[in-house]
C-alpha cells in the first residue's frame, strides 16, 4: 500500500530578511515522506515550501489538502519510474505548485529507493561543483554596506544585490561602492518588481553606469508590453522572475518568452510547480537563446540539496541561487552544502531529518 504523512516545519532565520514585500523571522514549510507498505525502511522526503506573497498556492490551504492527500495517495499504485512521478504529482496537486514540488521531490526520492539521490550526474561523484553567487538582503544602508564587505572578504566572484526598499539614490550609492571595491566583480540585481514602469528606464540608464550583469523584475509581473519595451530598450540585460509564476501550459510559456523577449530567466523550482514544469522552462528558453539560472526559494538544507542536483544535470556554466543554507538556526545537515563559495556534494551523514526512522 502506497502512504503519505506530512510534517509541518519553522525555520528560523539568523537575522530579519527583507524583500520589496516586507521582512521574515520565520519560514513556514512542510516535510513529506511517502512509502508502500511493501518495502519496509524505505521512504521518499519532499519539501513543500511556498512564500508568502510569491507562490500561486492558496497558503492558508495547504495543511487542508496535505491531509487530504494522506487519504487520495492510497488510491494510488506506487510509482516506478519519473513520467509517472511526474503525472502522479500532477494529478495530485494540480493547483498546488508548491506541493507538487514537493511531491515530485519525495517520490523521485522513493524511486531511488530513499538514499536522497534525486538526480543522477557527476555532481554526485564529486566530479563538478556548482557556482553560486553572494547574496546582498535588504536593508538599511549599513546593513547592505556590510553584507557587500563580507561577500568581498570571502571572495565571491558574482555578487547579488537586492533593491527596491531604500531611496534610489543610496541604492546607487551602494552599487557604486561594490563596482569601486572590484572593476571585475560581476553585478547581478534584483528589483523585485519594484520600479514604476514609466520610471524604470531611466533607472536602469542610471544604473547600466556600473556594468550591470542583470537585473531581475524591474516592473511587476503581468505588463507584458512595458516589459518587452523594458528588454528592447535597456542597458542591462533584463531577467524573468516572478513573471513565470502562474504560466502552467507550455503554450503560455512560450507566448510569455516570444512577448517579452528577456535575455534571461530565473527559475524557482518550489513557486513554478517542481522539476518537470522547470525543465520545460528550461527547453523553452534554449530554444529562443535565452539564457537561464535557478535560485532556491529559501527552502531549509533537504529541498536544496534536490534543487542542487536537478541543476547539475545541465551544463550551464552561470552562477546559481543556491547559497542558501546557511540562512537558518536550525536547518539541517545536507551532503549539498557551501564549500569554497561553490555547492559541492560530500559524504557526510544524513541524518538530520524532520520525521523519525
Amino acid at each position: 500500500m502506497f502512504r503519505l504523512e506530512y510534517k509541518p516545519y519553522t525555520l528560523n532565520f539568523k537575522f530579519i530578511v527583507g524583500t520589496s514585500r516586507g521582512t521574515m523571522k520565520t519560514r513556514e514549510v512542510w516535510f513529506l515522506r511517502v512509502w508502500d507498505t511493501s518495502s519496509l525502511g524505505v521512504f521518499g522526503i519532499g519539501e513543500v515550501a511556498p512564500l508568502n506573497g510569491l507562490s500561486a498556492d492558496p497558503i492558508d490551504k495547504i495543511p487542508q489538502k496535505l491531509s487530504e492527500l494522506i487519504i487520495e495517495i492510497a488510491d494510488h499504485k506506487t510509482p516506478t519510474s519519473v513520467p509517472e512521478v511526474y503525472a502522479l504529482a500532477k494529478t495530485l496537486a494540480f493547483k498546488f505548485p508548491a506541493i507538487r514540488m514537493g511531491l515530485e521531490m519525495a517520490l523521485l526520492d522513493l524511486i531511488q529507493r530513499g538514499i536522497r539521490q534525486w538526480f543522477n550526474s557527476p555532481f554526485l561523484q564529486h566530479k563538478i561543483q556548482i557556482k553560486t553567487n553572494g547574496l546582498v538582503w535588504m536593508g538599511d544602508e549599513i546593513f547592505m554596506r556590510d553584507q557587500i564587505e563580507e561577500k568581498m572578504a570571502l571572495g565571491f566572484d558574482c555578487v547579488k544585490l537586492k533593491i527596491g526598499a531604500l531611496d534610489f539614490g543610496k541604492e546607487l550609492k551602494l552599487v557604486s561602492y561594490l563596482r569601486k571595491i572590484s572593476s571585475k566583480i560581476i553585478i547581478r540585481l534584483d528589483a523585485n518588481g519594484a520600479f514604476e514602469p514609466e520610471k524604470a528606464l531611466n533607472k536602469l540608464n542610471q544604473l547600466s553606469e556600473f556594468n550591470i550583469h542583470s537585473i531581475e523584475q524591474p516592473i511587476q509581473k503581468g505588463q507584458w508590453e512595458a516589459m518587452n519595451e523594458l528588454c528592447q530598450s535597456s542597458k542591462i540585460p533584463i531577467a524573468l522572475d516572478e513573471e513565470l509564476i502562474g504560466i502552467e501550459q507550455d503554450v503560455e510559456k512560450k507566448a510569455l518568452l516570444d512577448s517579452i523577449k528577456p535575455a534571461y530567466i530565473i527559475l524557482k523550482p518550489s513557486l513554478l510547480g517542481g522539476f518537470m514544469e522547470s525543465n520545460q522552462w528550461i527547453n523553452c528558453a534554449e530554444d529562443r537563446n535565452i539564457g537561464w539560472w535557478v535560485t532556491s526559494a529559501l527552502e531549509s538544507n533537504i529541498g536544496l540539496n534536490a534543487i542542487t542536483q536537478f541543476v547539475a544535470q545541465y551544463p550551464n556554466s552561470s552562477h546559481q541561487g543556491l547559497g542558501t543554507g546557511a540562512l537558518y538556526h536550525n536547518n539541517f545537515a545536507s551532503r549539498a552544502s557551501l564549500t569554497d563559495l561553490k555547492m559541492t556534494y560530500t559524504e557526510t551523514d544524513f541524518d538530520e531529518l524532520p520525521f523519525e526512522n
